[in-house]
């Protein structure tokens, strides 16, 4: 059976949720804040390090102070354009910053400089392909740039809170989409996915636990059908009351979220009441969101062109000098990986899930030239090997030339399958070359017809018995071909084995 390229696998059913009266369906739409990475902020000049020792990456600037003005990081703005090619998305020449104005202990300055009226990325869409065979294509409604606020801390004094501004003024693209997400596991997949285009491109590191990635979950409940007519019209009145889950940086914890909330407003809406519009957190220990606060509006942030920064004009041959240098991302790897190697969806799936791993892989290939068995050897054993000793591809005792060695040893039939993973196990733990192995511990296999048929001999002129049943059941004549495999010490190509068996037992 042919492998159905990603346009043609079928979408993924919605999630259904059973309520006390009736079904329900779940609509979801995310907001993910993505670190931009780049050494500077994107106002000022203060170093973007994780890490460092509280309140040390901190310009006047990013601290508030009068006077200070913003100065826009050219190099934060080239990679909010490239996550934006990376997602198929118009990218806006003119774009304006905007003062988004609340109040809060690490936000200095009283305001968040972000762009709500002309963002500088518009619409695009990603591709998220489930494990079952289908894809959704999710549409992004638009990218923008952004400053961080800081951090408070509440647990190192029983009295008092701490602020860190090391993180105030770290350039954050908030991409945000349509709500065309239809399940928690379709929610866990795009983020997956946004964080694997965007380390292909370089722009965020994708660090979920440092909270360089995280999102804002909304979740809504409709009944079935209902969505189709939102699509159809594009009236938002068909859909249920969403609330949002914030700042959720846990793949596990975005499912858990989604499934507890939907159930909540499911228990509501069935109950007689109203799902009012808030801003939730998600607590991990007892499984559960919380109310935060009442969801605010645009008017409450009294957001208003930023007077310090002008409207942001970039050049179309800037944009385009960006989309000539972009990485291959993952889909076309995908792609080019099932037509050029011959491997199964799957296959490719896991190879261009991580970018080293993809390079990796076709180092291993060029040393092979062999893309299937290549890929056998880079799934099963090498990421095998490493997930048991939790070991990154980056830090792979193996080479991929010692690897590829291996595999172009068996395709010359130097070597057996069984033994290559002999030499492997030789060469991962003490980092030796498969071919010296293979010479200085004897470990060639045998091709020599006349040993192996002197073996075959021996074996069937002992066990007369066993050729009897052999002759009247054929499938026991494995017997014979494990026992010459014993006699050879696992050296004799098991191909001619058997056919010297077959003939010597007039099979």
């Amino acid at each position: 059976m042919l492998d159905l390229t990603p346009d043609e696998k079928p979408t993924p059913k919605p999630k259904i949720i059973p309520g006390a009266k009736q079904d329900w369906e779940l609509v979801i739409g995310m907001e993910v804040h993505a670190q931009v990475s780049t050494r500077a902020k994107l106002f000022s000049g203060a170093s973007t390090q994780f890490g460092a020792e509280p309140n040390s990456n901190v310009a006047f600037v990013d601290a508030g102070m009068p006077g200070m003005l913003p100065v826009i990081n050219e190099a934060c703005v080239a990679q909010a354009v490239r996550t934006g090619l990376g997602l198929k998305a118009e990218i806006h020449l003119n774009s304006a910053f905007d003062r988004k104005n609340y109040f809060y202990p690490d936000l200095p300055q009283g305001y968040q400089i972000s762009q709500l009226y002309h963002p500088i990325v518009g619409e695009g869409e990603v591709l998220v392909e489930m494990g079952d065979g289908t894809a959704r294509t999710v549409r992004i409604e638009r990218i923008h740039l952004e400053q961080d606020a800081g951090k408070s801390i509440h647990d190192m004094d029983p009295a008092m809170s701490f602020v860190d501004l090391n993180r105030t003024g770290v350039a954050l693209m908030e991409i945000v989409s349509r709500p065309d997400i239809r399940g928690p596991e379709e929610a866990a997949a795009y983020v997956g996915k946004l964080r694997q285009i965007m380390l292909y491109l370089g722009t965020c590191d994708g660090n979920m636990q440092n909270g360089n990635l995280r999102a804002d979950v909304n979740v809504s409940i409709c009944q079935p059908g209902a969505y189709e007519k939102y699509r159809e019209t594009g009236d938002f009145g068909y859909l249920g009351t969403r609330c949002e889950i914030k700042n959720m940086n846990s793949l596990r914890f975005i499912q858990a979220a989604i499934e507890y909330e939907a159930r909540r407003q499911i228990a509501i809406v069935e109950g007689g009441g109203k799902v009012d519009q808030e801003t939730r957190l998600y607590d991990a220990d007892k499984g559960e969101t919380r109310s935060m606060r009442s969801k605010e509006e645009a008017h409450d942030y009294r957001y208003f062109p930023d007077p310090d920064l002008l409207p942001l004009e970039i050049e179309q041959a800037w944009v385009d000098e960006i989309a000539a240098n972009l990485p291959e991302l993952p889909d076309a790897k995908k792609a080019r990986f099932i037509g050029d190697y011959g491997l199964s969806d799957y296959d490719a799936s896991v190879l261009t899930a991580d970018l080293e791993a993809a390079h990796y892989f076709e180092s291993v290939v060029a040393e092979a030239k062999d893309g299937k068995s290549a890929a056998n050897w880079v799934i099963n054993e090498l990421f095998g090997r490493l997930k048991k000793d939790e070991t990154s591809i980056t830090d792979s005792p193996i080479t991929p030339a010692q690897l590829g060695q291996i595999v172009k040893l068996i395709k010359s039939d130097a070597i057996s399958g069984k033994i290559g993973k002999d030499v492997f196990e030789i060469s991962y733990t003490t980092g030796r070359d498969p071919e010296e192995i293979v010479e200085t511990e004897g470990m060639k296999q045998v091709t020599d017809t006349g040993a192996i048929e002197t073996a075959v001999d021996e074996i069937i002129a002992a066990n007369p018995a066993q050729v009897e049943k052999a002759q009247a059941n054929p499938k026991l004549a494995g017997w014979f071909v494990g026992q010459v495999m014993k006699a050879t010490g696992g050296k004799a190509n098991p191909k001619v084995v058997n056919e010297i068996v077959t003939a010597k037992l007039g099979l």
